[in-house]
């Protein structure tokens, strides 16, 4: 009976331990995402069933693994963290879930309709915003100060170029402007192309046709060019998001122009040299009715070929609800919550009295408009990207080319010239307009 009894007790371990899931997750190596993995303990204590893998990359390893994934059904991941650019691309594809299972309690409509509208196709959501971005100037007030200087909440390209050169000293290793330098379509490619916005430039005209080979681009890239030449901090072409900020928060910039999410890093007493001195205002703009600023939303979603979308969804539903918000906010503070996904938290007088950024993010968001991102028309949808699924191979080419004319290896017309040709052939091969 005793041997009966053993056996049955270990039948029912046995049957426990094959119940239990293990999802693998897919993330980019940012401060928000460590900050999910760092609580997914809430989550795994409220699921017990579940376990949680993670896998997290720098953002250009991570783009090509996780299309690598999708697009061969290969099953690596059960939750991915895409981007406002693959999730309609991949949804019509096909190659997503649709997110219909995240519980009575989510609150869709709490998401901000601008972010909400970039994951949805005929009415179905097939990524939750993680959290929603555009971007903003940062700047030391202490050192605009001493430049005898007042940054406008809205200034121009020019007041930015003048502030710069005011603000570096490089003796000092301070250095008056920060941008991203590195390579890539999710790098130095939204910034510039959201500056060539403010440029009057664009990447096709309504026929398909690629643009590099006009005066706005030269203007673009020749005033991107010189301002880091004239005030950058010296290997910026090695430079991303990440970069950048570790500069920042270290007090070597005087100016950063990225993403709104920053706000909440170089805000932070914690991580931040430069914390009780820095201000925001709008992405600057050359009077053409756009200013250089993206949308964009870090978001989760499953793949087709995941083989647990139900327990995917748990925890896509867990990481992206108003619960998750308080969870941060009682564990790291509310400046420290991911922003701009959710209505309520711009409601919320605690969130906007601890974070000195967020009605700069909120109005940047809301002025960020992808159907119209140009001053000319243009045939796509898109700010900082083109929506179509050649843009991950276009948009690292040319900005590889971007790279070298900050390097010097080329002028900005070669950079052009060859971003234009590259384009051109590509589209070419890809028979368009379709």
């Amino acid at each position: 009976m005793k041997n009966k009894l053993i056996m049955l007790a270990c039948g029912f371990i046995s049957m426990g331990a094959a119940a239990k899931e293990t999802i693998t997750i897919a993330t980019v190596n940012n401060g928000d995402m460590i900050t999910m993995k760092e609580l997914s303990s809430d989550f795994t204590s409220q699921n017990p069933d579940i376990d949680l893998k993670w896998v997290t990359l720098e953002e250009n390893i991570l783009r090509q693994r996780v299309t690598t994934d999708v697009a061969t059904k290969g099953g690596q991941y059960d939750v991915m963290t895409i981007g406002t650019y693959e999730v309609p691309i991949w949804g019509k594809q096909n190659w997503l879930k649709e997110l219909d299972n995240l519980g009575e309690n989510y609150d869709l409509d709490d998401l901000i309709p601008a972010i909400r509208s970039g994951l949805t196709i005929n009415d179905k959501l097939y990524a939750a915003p993680f959290y929603g971005e555009s971007s903003m100037v940062m700047y030391r007030t202490d050192l605009m100060e001493k430049a005898g200087l007042t940054m406008p909440k809205a200034p121009t390209w020019d007041f930015i170029r003048k502030a710069a050169k005011a603000m570096t000293d490089k003796k000092e290793g301070v250095y008056g402007l920060c941008l991203r330098g590195k390579a890539g379509w999710g790098e130095n490619v939204a910034l510039i192309t959201s500056m060539a916005n403010s440029f009057g430039a664009r990447w096709f005209d309504e026929n398909w046709k690629p643009q590099f080979n006009t005066p706005e681009w030269e203007n673009t890239l020749q005033y991107y060019v010189d301002v880091m030449k004239e005030s950058g901090p010296a290997g910026s072409s090695a430079n991303g998001f990440n970069e950048n900020l570790a500069l920042f928060q270290t007090g070597k910039c005087g100016i950063w122009i990225d993403a709104t999410v920053a706000g909440a890093f170089v805000t932070n007493k914690k991580d931040s040299e430069v914390a009780d001195k820095v201000g925001f205002a709008l992405a600057p703009d050359n009077g053409l009715g756009k200013r250089g600023n993206w949308l964009w939303s870090w978001t989760l979603a499953v793949p087709a070929s995941s083989k647990k979308p139900d327990a995917a969804m748990k925890f896509i539903s867990w990481a992206t609800s108003k619960e998750y918000t308080q969870l941060v906010a009682d564990k790291k503070g509310w400046a420290k919550v991911p922003p701009g996904t959710r209505k309520s938290l711009y409601s919320n007088q605690k969130y906007m009295d601890a974070a000195p950024f967020a009605q700069i993010t909120l109005d940047s968001i809301q002025s960020a408009d992808p159907k119209n991102p140009t001053v000319k028309p243009v045939p796509y949808v898109g700010i900082q990207f083109v929506a179509i699924p050649e843009f991950q191979g276009i948009g690292t080419a040319v900005g590889q080319q971007f790279s070298a004319a900050l390097t010097g290896q080329m002028t900005v017309k070669q950079a052009l010239s060859t971003s234009q040709h590259l384009v051109e052939r590509t589209m070419r091969k890809a028979r368009y307009p379709k």
